[in-house]
């Protein structure tokens, strides 16, 4: 008993992994993308975003009390609530969308490193093929390493997040440079629309807090642990997040920036002229930002797809478990592969929208086995507040922005849940009765 308290994980360790995610895909990579979309309105974007997130984290704490033994947070809450159908199109979406989150952050990290080796854009592909399978052997030596690394590479990346922040201000307040027209919006970045855009890209950023539910039982104190992981993440996140976008705004208008700025950081830095020291403090630290959040995209989706093979609804072996290291190598190499590949789909807004409609899709159905689990009476230690009122707001709004989307990444995404209903019935095999779950593998 006491080797296994051993091997959990501490709440603070939880919120990191979250954090992890959270964190470096969003600042590092994509707010850059956001304020070239809707200018400074992108901080409505993310504060809206982030009350969604909280609405999402909440049921997820409440999901993850009730099935608090599975490895496949909002897929296993779906197969719980629903069966293999649901269970079966909702795991391979969840999946791809979080493979597809590895490239994307992957995409940032070759940026900054490009940028900071004074190398052409042209080299950033190469050098996020590498970080996907250096960061695939990381997780290959077990959960542990792997979280543990995470913590450390969490620290490091708020401390340079503070420092640009205090820069930021220095510049502005202190060096008499303030500009309010930087907080101006063009003509094509105002109303709703454009908010619309901006936050698609930071539901991107937002998604990481998931990491978490795959790590339930892993958790020191369960699943009101977790839940306390999952709000703590969302809610550091979103303080993190207005402060970066201020900061970005003090330093430089919303037009330096555009829909494929993976390094958005190091452009204001390089625009306002910041000391060199600085310069490659932030560059190191987005290095550790973007190889940080790949950990624990890493991480959740392998589990996920452990999970898919442990309950049938894929080969067997891509849930080949490694009891010792508590990981699936199999599904981790897979992973691994898949990202590289989508690395050649398109620009970073490209690759993050089509991300964007696997969580979204993902968050809505378990807004829906949530409603399942109380109508069969089905609760766990940690329930959502004023419900039902909060899970219906959490489904009008994610509903909303999916309506929201940009038409390739909505085509992409329903074109795969009509692929995935065709396989599921194709490999299992229609009948007339009905199947509440079935194995197809």
């Amino acid at each position: 008993m006491q080797n296994a308290k051993e091997g959990l994980i501490s709440v603070p360790a939880a919120t990191a992994v979250g954090l992890g995610a959270i964190i470096g895909a969003g600042i590092f990579v994509l707010s850059g993308v956001a304020l070239a979309l809707a200018g400074s309105d992108a901080l409505i974007a993310f504060m809206l975003v982030g009350f969604v997130a909280v609405l999402v984290a909440l049921e997820l704490g409440e999901l993850g009390s009730v099935l608090p033994n599975v490895e496949g947070a909002s897929y296993s809450y779906v197969y719980g609530a629903f069966g293999s159908e649901l269970g079966f199109i909702t795991g391979i979406i969840f999946y791809l969308s979080y493979v597809t989150a590895i490239s994307a952050i992957s995409i940032g990290f070759g940026s900054y490193l490009s940028n900071l080796l004074g190398l052409g854009h042209g080299t950033s592909i190469g050098f996020a093929i590498v970080l996907i399978f250096i960061l695939a052997v990381l997780n290959m030596l077990g959960i542990k390493k792997a979280v543990n690394a995470d913590f450390g590479l969490v620290i490091v990346k708020i401390a340079v997040l503070i420092a640009f922040v205090v820069f930021a201000l220095y510049f502005a307040f202190g060096l008499g440079h303030l500009r309010l027209s930087n907080f101006n919006i063009g003509a094509a970045q105002s109303g709703i629309g454009p908010i619309a855009a901006a936050s698609i890209v930071i539901f991107f950023a937002y998604s990481g807090f998931q990491t978490i539910s795959t790590l339930t039982s892993k958790i020191k104190g369960g699943a009101n642990a977790a839940a306390k992981a999952i709000l703590f993440s969302v809610l550091l996140s979103l303080v993190i997040y207005v402060a970066i976008i201020i900061a970005l705004l003090l330093l430089v208008p919303s037009s330096a920036f555009s829909a494929s700025s993976a390094d958005p950081i190091a452009i204001a830095l390089d625009a306002s002229s910041a000391p060199y020291l600085l310069k490659l403090a932030v560059g190191i630290g987005a290095l550790i930002a973007t190889a940080s959040a790949s950990i624990a995209m890493f991480l959740r989706s392998s589990r996920i797809i452990y999970q898919l093979g442990k309950d049938g609804l894929v080969p067997k072996l891509l849930g080949k478990y490694n009891i010792k290291r508590d990981i699936s190598q199999n599904a981790i190499f897979a992973t691994a592969v898949i990202a590289a590949a989508v690395l050649f789909s398109g620009n970073v807004y490209t690759i993050a929208s089509i991300s964007v409609f696997g969580v979204l899709f993902t968050y809505l159905m378990s807004s829906f086995a949530l409603i399942q689990f109380r109508r069969i009476k089905k609760s766990g230690s940690f329930r959502v507040p004023l419900y039902p009122w909060l899970p219906s707001v959490a489904i009008i709004s994610v509903l909303a922005f999916m309506y929201g989307m940009p038409k390739q990444s909505l085509l992409v995404g329903v074109t795969m849940v009509v692929a995935l209903i065709i396989i599921y019935y194709f490999v299992g095999g229609y009948e007339k009765k009905n199947i509440v779950k079935t194995r197809l593998f």
